[in-house]
């Protein structure tokens, strides 16, 4: 005797095989139930509409469009006199009122589309069964991302939605040359994940590196864009982040202008471009939108505010430690006035400091937001003043660590900001045991690990390195947008030029107010 489908896998949480359905409707009913036992959100609706017409719906609870299914399936079907005999065909194109309908013809397909919000029709004396399109469930709308804030542009962020996320990609960019390719990844969360581009603009090597590294993935779930940057970029034992992060989609379509991919992850706001280079995580979208003086003015002082952040706490010590002679007098001499009462040297002061400061910024932005801001802010206040006096700490090292801590506030990239973070107590450590040369053994090892870094094949200083001035337009400067009339280049082939030569605006006479 031929075993049922579900028999041998009971127990499992899915088949391994392609069963197809059975003609004999209690067959399949009985293997979905064994299926789903214990699941007490499944849901079971037979209904029979004569001797020969049974029927049977099958959906989670949550995930369905309850009243839709009542609307445009059960009470169109329940019209059926009861001598009529109906097919599956004819129940698709002509009985119900579904817009998306699709056959399923093995339990597989059947548990795909139930396990996603679609409900599957089932009929007796029928191997095929009808998936249809009345998915539905709570999701948030669509805000302005916190981590992203600007004054001027978009207020529109990603969603934890994929199709959401997809549609405001497609409402931006309005070319059918804006194509989207879905894979599942994760054996049993089964998330979808959109690689997104546009083709004319994309260069197919790139295309085809981004697919083979999604497909190779194999793991049980998928919950957030992280586990997929991990599992995909190029150098993972880095500090650097690879892949850029980001939840608004105007930075996302941008990404895509330039021939970058771009990842959506089902289940979370953040989406990911590759490849990235260095100099596009110092990038915010609102230098683009302002005037180029301006974008230019606040990208320099990005850049400074960087600097600071990484190699200010390690200078102080390396100096205070090593190379007193470089500071003026009456600065040496308020400064040791200052430390007389600190038992600890300046290396282990610097150590205390920062990671009391991290420790506050780190509770700040795990409580309520009505709690976190008071804590951060009046901790750091009350600590600092307090440390000052009981003579453990000394004020200039609070001002370095404060003004460090601002620094890396400007950040525009948390990701990169983070690394930043992590990277400054090795600097400190070369700071305090080697002085300026242990600072800039430490600043040499750095640039050879970011000249060395690739991001799905493309330099991570490709635009710094790069011989074509043309390329350096949007690095230290934003350029007028009648200047930037090329494309990056970050790999083989690419679509050179985005817009037309000569559009540097001007009065088309000579300036009177009749020609």
């Amino acid at each position: 005797m031929q075993k049922r489908a579900g028999e041998e896998h009971l127990g499992e949480s899915l088949p391994t095989q392609q069963h197809s359905l059975f003609p004999d409707l209690s067959d399949n009913l009985q293997v979905f139930q064994s299926i789903y036992s214990k699941c007490a959100d499944v849901v079971f609706r037979t209904f029979v509409i004569s001797a020969d017409s049974k029927m049977a719906l099958i959906y989670i609870e949550g995930l369905a469009n309850s009243s839709g299914i009542e609307e445009m399936v059960i009470a169109p079907l329940m019209q059926l006199g009861e001598t009529e005999t109906v097919t599956v065909k004819q129940i698709k194109e002509r009985k119900i009122f579904v817009a998306q309908t699709s056959s399923v013809e093995t339990f597989e397909q059947c548990i795909e589309a139930i396990s996603t919000g679609l409900p599957i029709l089932l009929c007796h004396n029928e191997t095929v069964g009808i998936s249809l399109g009345l998915n539905k469930w709570e999701q948030r709308g669509i805000e302005e991302p916190n981590s992203e804030i600007m004054i001027r542009g978009s207020r529109e962020g990603f969603t934890e939605t994929l199709l959401t996320n997809l549609s405001q990609i497609r409402r931006i960019i309005k070319s059918p040359l804006l194509k989207i390719q879905m894979l599942k990844i994760g054996e049993y969360t089964k998330t979808k994940v959109a690689i997104v581009y546009i083709e004319s603009l994309t260069d197919e090597t790139l295309i085809q590196e981004v697919t083979n590294r999604l497909s190779r993935i194999q793991i049980d779930g998928i919950l957030e864009s992280g586990y997929i940057e991990e599992l995909i970029e190029d150098n993972p034992y880095s500090p650097f982040p690879q892949l850029l992060s980001t939840e608004r989609p105007d930075v996302t379509c941008a990404g895509l202008l330039e021939g970058r991919v771009a990842i959506l992850t089902e289940g979370t706001p953040n989406a990911l471009i590759a490849p990235t280079t260095f100099p596009s995580l110092l990038q915010s979208a609102e230098d683009y939108y302002q005037r180029f003086w301006s974008g230019t003015a606040i990208r320099w002082l990005r850049y400074t505010f960087f600097f600071i952040s990484l190699f200010l706490p390690s200078l102080y010590v390396a100096v205070l430690t090593f190379h007193q002679e470089m500071i003026p007098g009456n600065l040496i001499y308020s400064m040791s006035s200052s430390r007389e009462s600190v038992p600890f040297p300046a290396f282990v002061e610097a150590l205390i400091m920062e990671v009391t400061f991290e420790a506050l910024r780190e509770a700040g932005t795990r409580l309520p937001k009505q709690v976190g801001s008071a804590v951060s802010i009046v901790g750091a206040l009350v600590i600092g003043q307090a440390a000052v006096q009981a003579g453990l700490v000394s004020a200039p090292m609070v001002i370095v660590v404060a003004v460090t801590g601002i620094a890396s506030f400007i950040i525009p990239r948390y990701v990169l900001g983070i690394t930043i973070r992590l990277l400054r107590f090795p600097m400190i450590f070369l700071a305090g045991t080697l002085g300026l040369l242990g600072v800039m053994l430490g600043f040499i090892a750095m640039l050879i690990h970011l000249s060395s870094l690739r991001s799905f094949g493309a330099s991570y200083l490709s635009v710094i390195s790069s011989s074509n001035s043309k390329e350096l337009k949007d690095v230290l400067i934003r350029a007028p947008w009648w200047k930037m009339d090329s494309r990056p280049q970050f790999t083989g082939e690419y679509n050179k030029f985005r817009s037309a030569s000569d559009q540097k605006p001007g009065p088309e006479h000579d300036g009177s107010i009749n020609p």
